[in-house]
């Protein structure tokens, strides 16, 4: 098991966006703008979709690793922090998924 987490990802794609476009995948993405940040995360979770349906552990664990990653890349250039998200799933905690899906259905 590992010690890294998605809060250590969050940093280190907070340290990447601060350089230089040429020199950083993190940085040439967060410069290119939400929108292709953004069509980079759909891309993979249709990858991650993918490889969830064709059984094939390895690829799975791979295209979820880009999944992530391009989810704090998205979350960084919108000004979320990842604590935001965890507060939001830690909320979401105190009822059933199915209570909390008719909640937002009914909103």
């Amino acid at each position: 098991m590992t010690d890294f987490s998605l809060s250590d990802l969050e940093r280190i794609v907070a340290d990447r966006a601060g350089a230089a476009p040429e020199e950083s995948w993190t940085a040439k993405l967060v410069a290119a703008g939400q929108g292709k940040a953004a069509k980079k995360l759909g891309e993979e979770a249709v990858e991650t979709v993918i490889a969830a349906i064709a059984g094939d552990r390895a690829p799975l664990v791979s295209e979820s690793a880009d999944l992530l990653y391009h989810l704090m890349v998205v979350l960084k250039i919108a000004g979320i922090p990842l604590e935001d998200v965890m507060a939001e799933l830690e909320r979401r905690t105190g009822q059933s998924g199915i209570a909390e899906k008719a909640s937002r259905q009914s909103s």
